[in-house]
């Protein structure tokens, strides 16, 4: 068995999924190609994998390659994780600039004005990572968890139907957290399912595991006194020190970067707009929720959204120790198991075509749906009954994502500035035009195939 790991120079990625792979007794001894385009990076990684294997008595083979191509003969699992340029300074673009042209964002990265270039931005080459996985190893299983997830799912069925892609995103697991907590119950006592679209999905169902009582209308009895204790971040970033993964805070701890006092949790009132006005739990922390939601500017706490920004750019920008651990931190892992030993079992959230997922949604959008695993691969979960005005929030988007995918596939212009038009963020027609040619200039390695 042979998995590639797409962006395995990031330290992050490269060494959490290797960490997670060495972990897996039903994966020991497979091949594992490493691949990047920063040479320097992909060589680090390796060798740090080397060192690990060697450590532990792991079989593993281990190859590392910027030929592409190259690593994907044979493949049977890709697990892809890439970015364009510098993150964070694109990203500052994608959600100021368009403040200029009078379009409000809460955040600029995976709705609005900034998620629709950020998915500009992030397609051309991720179809080119498709495009080739289906000319070398059509048969692969290719997990995604690039962002904008619903973009790219969305696109990338559009334009490769047959292949094997599937978008995971660990945002689901807030839920594993927040639910005993609000219930006062073991979580093997719960059983939960969500629903919707990546990043603006809401918990749909809360039961007991056992007897199948209803226990959503504890959670909206109680989620409002629970959230205003402010659970914040700070338990998740209790957890991750006591990993001793600590480099990420000592500028903050120094004093030498100007952070806030305590982890503010940024989502606490659209959360509570949400349980208020549609009676339903949004499974988000980072503020993405509110990037799709006209409103959303309106209600969200921006210092909040600002003062998460400011750490979540120290942590990710600080050079990160390439550190291998015999962890599993993401979910990929236990897909790949279940799919090779068709285990059927459920997986909390994917991101699929919708065909029907959702009844009352497009069949072309990517949905984030619970899923069963096995030999027939990643199969939704049908979604019935879903609140007629969550769904009128959700439809509202579907459009934007229509016409991001049709922008890119065929290099139309006029493509983008109606996604624009489209996007319920944007308030003001005048200068859209400016914008988009703005952020062509700004952007122009990965945009000028609009122009």
């Amino acid at each position: 068995m042979k998995i590639v790991l797409v962006g395995a120079g990031s330290a992050q990625f490269g060494c959490g999924t290797l960490g997670d792979i060495f972990s897996s007794e039903a994966l020991a001894g497979c091949e594992i190609a490493l691949h990047d385009i920063n040479p320097e990076t992909l060589g680090s990684t390796l060798r740090t994998a080397e060192e690990f294997a060697a450590a532990h008595s792991l079989a593993n083979k281990l190859t590392a390659t910027t030929d592409r191509r190259e690593a994907f003969r044979g493949a049977d699992f890709i697990i892809s994780s890439i970015e364009v340029g510098n993150r964070f300074q694109l990203w500052d673009e994608d959600w100021k600039v368009p403040l200029q042209y009078g379009a409000p964002q809460v955040y600029g990265e995976n709705g609005g004005p900034g998620g629709i270039f950020h998915a500009l931005r992030i397609l051309p080459p991720i179809l080119d990572i498709v495009r080739d996985a289906m000319d070398i190893c059509p048969e692969a299983y290719i997990f995604n968890f690039s962002n904008p997830m619903t973009a790219i799912c969305t696109t990338v069925a559009r334009a490769f139907p047959e292949a094997r892609f599937v978008g995971l995103c660990h945002e689901i697991g807030w839920l594993s957290r927040w639910l005993p907590r609000i219930l006062a119950l073991p979580l093997g006592d719960i059983r939960f399912r969500a629903a919707g679209l990546n990043h603006f999905s809401c918990a749909l169902e809360v039961a007991d595991r056992h007897d199948g009582r209803d226990l959503y209308p504890e959670v909206r009895a109680k989620a409002a006194s629970f959230f205003a204790r402010d659970p914040g971040y700070s338990d998740l970033f209790d957890d991750y020190r006591a990993t001793g993964r600590t480099d990420c805070f000592e500028a903050f701890d120094k004093g030498d970067v100007e952070g806030p006092s305590r982890f503010e949790w940024a989502d606490r009132r659209l959360v509570k707009f949400m349980l208020e006005n549609y009676g339903l739990l949004p499974i988000t922390t980072d503020s993405h929720f509110g990037e799709y939601l006209g409103w959303a500017h309106d209600v969200v706490d921006h210092r909040g959204i600002l003062d998460f920004y400011d750490l979540y750019k120290v942590m990710l920008s600080q050079e990160a120790r390439r550190e291998i651990a015999l962890t599993v931190t993401e979910r990929v892992v236990p897909i790949i198991e279940g799919i090779i030993g068709d285990v059927g079992y459920e997986e909390e959230a994917v991101n699929v075509p919708n065909a029907g997922l959702i009844p009352d949604l497009p069949s072309w959008i990517a949905v984030e749906v619970p899923a069963i695993v096995g030999a027939a691969g990643v199969e939704g979960i049908p979604m019935h009954g879903v609140p007629k005005g969550y769904l009128a929030l959700l439809r509202e988007y579907c459009g934007v994502h229509d016409l991001v995918a049709e922008a890119v596939i065929h290099k139309k212009k006029d493509l983008a500035i109606q996604a624009l038009l489209a996007n319920p963020v944007v308030h003001k027609a005048s200068g859209l035009r400016e914008l988009l040619d703005r952020m062509i200039d700004t952007q122009k390695p990965w945009l000028d195939f609009l122009r």
